[in-house]
Order: structure tokens, then C-alpha cells, then sequence
């Protein structure tokens, strides 16, 4: 009864409009450094871009977008999703509803039909955010973010935002919550870039360099501040390149 009370509409309402003020509390009493620190100002001349990031590390993603640039984030269709879907709506960043998994549970999750409205999406001028690993196997880069960059000819930016004062979940995929008055980090990486006429070897090699670069930057923002990323040591080591 408690869980059909938090997927109605008013819930769903409440809680976006809670979530999307939280995070602006975040933002706004924080203080982020960045790196490289001209990141905004070269994904501007490369836009639209992809920044990929881990699961559970992503509520604070848009902290890392120039102001006023159009975004868009791929968001599961479950319903326990649906307020994330509207308190990004609230903070200017379009929803894209599917998954962005493996090929065989994109079909189940309307990842098919997401990544034809990605590629749409990207081609239209607004960049893409979206969380590489496959659900429920943290760490774990899918190939669809391999195969949207392969269809959209755009570049994906490895990113991480970590901030010094959060809350840790013992969660699948180890989630953090930021607090406010904080100091954190934006990391991004160097960019991963997919070949229209990519072979499937390539395209796993390409999935695996950016698997490498999101561990690099989660790793790097957190050491910022003298942490360690708590997803770190999730991936099972034959997960890893040779």
C-alpha cells in the first residue's frame, strides 16, 4: 500500500519538487573544483557530447553542463524512477525514458526505442547523460553507450562529481547523496570516440577504455579530498581488460 502511495502522481509531484530543490541547495552552497579546469568550455565547442558516469554517482551530474547548454539524461522506465524524471525536468534536463544496457535487456527495456531517441536527441543539438554500467551490475560498462556513440558519430566524456560531505548507501551500486556546504570535485576524462564503420572487436575495446577512464575519474575525485570512491573494487577482476 506504502509503495502504490509513493508511485501516485501527487508522491511522484512532491518528491521531484523536493529533489530538484535539494540538489540546487547542493549546488549552490558548494564548492566544486574541475578538471580540466576548461572543461566547460571545450565540451561547448564540441557539443553535443555523451558524458557517461557510474550508477549512483549521478544525481549530481549536471553540476558538470555549462549554464543554459541543452541536456538531455536517459532514466529507467520503472515507475519508482519517475520523480528522478521530473525533478530533472525542474532542473532544465530533458528525460529520456529506456535503459541503456546490455543489447539483450535493452529489448526488454525499451533501451531500442531510447537509443533511436538519443541518436534524435544528439542530432538535434542536445548533449546526452547517462550512466554506463549495466543495471544491477555496478561498474560494469554496457555496450549502449558504445552503440549510441556509434550511431550518433558524438564523443563520450568519461565524468565523475564526488562531493566531500555525503551520505554513502550500502546500496548494489554503492550511492552516494552530496550534502549541502560541501567541497567536492568534477573530473572528466579524455574523451572516447566510436567509429560509424566500428567492428564489434572495436566496439568491446572502446567499451573497455571507458570503463578504465570512468574508474580513473571516480577515483581522481574522490582522492581530491582524500577519499576513496566507494564503488571502487565492485567490477569482479575478469570484468577488467587482459
Amino acid at each position: 500500500m506504502l509503495k502504490k502511495l509513493g508511485r501516485s502522481r501527487p508522491a511522484q509531484e512532491t518528491l521531484a519538487f523536493i529533489g530538484a530543490h535539494y540538489l540546487r541547495l547542493v549546488e549552490a552552497t558548494s564548492r566544486f573544483t574541475l578538471e580540466p579546469v576548461d572543461f566547460r568550455e571545450r565540451v561547448l565547442a564540441d557539443t553535443p557530447v555523451i558524458g557517461a558516469l557510474w550508477h549512483g554517482q549521478h544525481l549530481t551530474a549536471h553540476f558538470a553542463w555549462p549554464k543554459g547548454m541543452k541536456v538531455s539524461a536517459l532514466i529507467s522506465r520503472n515507475a519508482d524512477a519517475q520523480a528522478n524524471a521530473r525533478a530533472l525536468e525542474r532542473l532544465g534536463v530533458t528525460p529520456i525514458r529506456g535503459s541503456g544496457g546490455s543489447k539483450h535487456g535493452m529489448r526488454r527495456r525499451g533501451g531500442v526505442a531510447a537509443l533511436r531517441e538519443m541518436v534524435r536527441a544528439l542530432a538535434s543539438g542536445s548533449s546526452l547523460v547517462l550512466t554506463a554500467d549495466v543495471p544491477k551490475k555496478a561498474r560494469i560498462c554496457g555496450m549502449g553507450v558504445i552503440a549510441l556513440a556509434k550511431h550518433s558519430g558524438r564523443p563520450i566524456y568519461p565524468l565523475a562529481v564526488a562531493s566531500a560531505r555525503r551520505i554513502d548507501f550500502n546500496s548494489w551500486d554503492r550511492a552516494s547523496l552530496a550534502l549541502p556546504f560541501s567541497k567536492g570535485a568534477i573530473i572528466v576524462g579524455e574523451p572516447v570516440r566510436v567509429s560509424p564503420d566500428a567492428t564489434d572487436a572495436q566496439m568491446e575495446e572502446a567499451r573497455l577504455l571507458l570503463q578504465e577512464r570512468l574508474d580513473d575519474a571516480h577515483a581522481r575525485a574522490y582522492a581530491s579530498f582524500g577519499a576513496t570512491d566507494p564503488g571502487a573494487g565492485l567490477r569482479p577482476p575478469q570484468e577488467s581488460r587482459p
